[in-house]
């Protein structure tokens, strides 16, 4: 079948539409020598959102803004966490159909794009871990392109959907991933509608919209897609592997605390499949934590533990035979 070839030129109503529409394909995408490019006017608002957060030099800070820019950075750390990475990426667990939209809405308004998309890198990734084709890896891409610069290429801001059919059956979760600043927009209204709010009701909290918005969306926003980030390029880097995974993988407790357990790292690649990144009780997990408290309630079930010959097996330590 003949293949269209990809349009070279630039046109500025479609790429303003691509900040709203993530399905229209980049003008770039497919051309030799872009792949390891940033797609600088696609990315304008990524970049923006961390210039904003210079405005708290403007709006100062208040105990209060602070406090919900780190709720909001814990509830949807746990979001991406436990549901688009250990749910919609590795199906460690099940859920109904209500709360995988609630969980997948959450995860959007964390400006990590969709859940299509962030699965379907996540399991590219893990079958080209620290190879030429891993789109983050520090080892082959070098540090910042693997931190934070691969997400703003054009030849990455597609979704691979035949990495997750078994998610693309969904409506709901297709529409939140084609308009991936959805949810995002409502918070940052959300927010700023608290701010004006509080500073009506009780002025003596010191705080107001602009300064809710500035802390609880930019601020908490861009501190939580780092903290995310760190796994794709310093848990490649820093820490212990424990495992032989065919990767640089590693673990470190510090990056765990960061991302609510992600940081066992090196655990995770050598087995995927369980819900548990911590393998041992002194690797604290407070994703998998959390999960199980849930799992008593109903709203999750199924949790696919750890098995104890997978935590054991001698010829997979990093030191064994």
């Amino acid at each position: 079948m003949h293949q269209e070839a990809p349009k070279r030129g630039f046109n500025p109503l479609t790429s303003i539409a691509r900040w709203f529409d993530s399905s229209i394909p980049a003008e770039t995408r497919g051309i030799p020598g872009h792949a390891k490019r940033v797609d600088w006017f696609r990315s304008l608002p990524f970049f923006a959102m961390h210039v904003v957060c210079l405005g708290v030099i403007w709006v100062g800070w208040s105990w209060v803004a602070v406090a919900v820019a780190a709720g909001l950075y814990f509830i949807r750390m746990f979001a991406i966490t436990g549901f688009y990475h250990r749910y919609f990426s590795h199906r460690t667990f099940k859920t109904n159909r209500f709360w995988q939209f609630v969980f997948a809405a959450l995860g959007s308004s964390a400006v990590q794009r969709g859940p299509l998309w962030w699965a379907a890198h996540h399991r590219h990734h893990h079958r080209h871990s620290d190879k030429e084709d891993d789109a983050h890896s520090p080892h082959t891409h070098g540090l910042l392109w693997s931190h934070m610069l691969w997400f703003t290429s054009a030849e990455n801001h597609g979704t691979k959907l035949k990495e997750v059919r078994d998610l693309a059956k969904y409506p709901e979760l297709r529409f939140l991933n084609r308009f991936d600043v959805a949810m995002p927009v409502a918070l940052a209204v959300a927010v700023f509608s608290l701010g004006v709010g509080l500073n009506a009701l009780w002025p003596q909290l010191g705080t107001s919209g602009m300064q809710m918005l500035v802390w609880g969306f930019f601020i908490s926003t861009v501190v939580l897609f780092h903290g995310t980030c760190t796994i794709n390029s310093l848990s490649h880097m820093m820490g212990r592997a424990r495992y032989k995974t065919g990767d640089h993988s590693r673990n470190s407790l510090i990056l765990s605390l960061v991302t609510l357990g992600e940081g066992w790292h090196n655990n995770h690649h050598h087995y995927p499949a369980t819900v548990r990144q911590g393998f041992f009780w002194w690797e604290i997990d407070i994703t998998y934590y959390m999960l199980r408290v849930m799992s008593w309630t109903g709203i999750v079930w199924d949790l696919k533990e750890l098995p104890e010959h997978v935590r054991a097996n001698p010829k997979a330590l990093a030191g064994g035979s």
